[in-house]
């Protein structure tokens, strides 16, 4: 089973998330059985910002026992064979929040994607908040600085890694309006995830949603209109 938790955003300091958190965990923890569960976290796209990590830790380690570590690679030459046995390691990698196309620029660069994918193809959980959340869609709505610096708009479609076909917003209780402009104008369909939600993905399908105060949705453009269906939680 491959799965990917997509979290559309929150603050994982104030456990905004918690509810989407303990199926993250509950997963984790199915996965190693009688071993202590392990979670890798991804700071990429944060720069590798530390505090977030300390953050994540006394959630996932304080509040549900899972082992944590730390992927690091934007202020010092990765070191793969290091970083490779923490990803043999992991039950559930975890990507924060921050610039996606950084992140995925970084990870190319680096070659922590292909540490990532292997992960995820022998069933290593894939779970992320906003740029750890969409950058596994086919198009994306970001507001990179990268995508900024070249369009001078606040948010704009990028290019996501495309594990999962599928147009996608975080944080779309903020972006709603923009956003269903441009699904209107120029997709059949897109995917729209509230801060405190999470799409939950199994082999490439979408079969529910969590909530912790959000919801996601299903849009679908139609005679110059957007439809929505709200997405049932599992």
């Amino acid at each position: 089973m491959q799965r990917i938790i997509a979290i559309g955003g929150g603050e994982l300091r104030e456990r905004t998330t918690l509810k989407i958190d303990e199926y993250i965990a509950g997963l984790a923890k199915a996965r190693a059985g009688e071993r202590r569960a392990n979670a890798l976290f991804i700071p990429t796209a944060s720069h590798d910002f530390m505090p977030y990590y300390n953050t994540f830790h006394k959630v996932y380690t304080g509040v549900f026992d899972i082992k944590t570590d730390v992927a690091l690679t934007v202020f010092k030459e990765p070191d793969l064979e290091r970083l490779k046995a923490k990803f043999d390691k992991a039950d559930v990698i975890y990507v924060g929040g921050g610039d996606t196309v950084f992140m995925m620029r970084e990870w190319e660069k680096s070659g922590l994607i292909t540490l990532i994918k292997e992960a995820y193809e022998r069933g290593v959980i894939l779970a992320g908040l906003s740029a750890g959340a969409i950058c596994w869609f086919t198009d994306i709505y970001t507001d990179s600085a990268l995508v900024n610096g070249e369009t001078d708009e606040k948010y704009a479609m990028f290019k996501g890694l495309g594990w999962k076909n599928g147009v996608i917003s975080p944080h779309y209780n903020t972006r709603m309006l923009d956003f269903d402009k441009i699904v209107c104008y120029n997709y059949e369909s897109a995917f729209g995830i509230e801060d405190n939600s999470a799409l939950v993905i199994e082999n490439g399908e979408i079969v529910g949603s969590i909530s912790s105060g959000g919801k996601a949705w299903r849009l679908t453009a139609k005679g110059g209109k957007i439809e929505k269906e709200e997405i049932a939680e599992i």
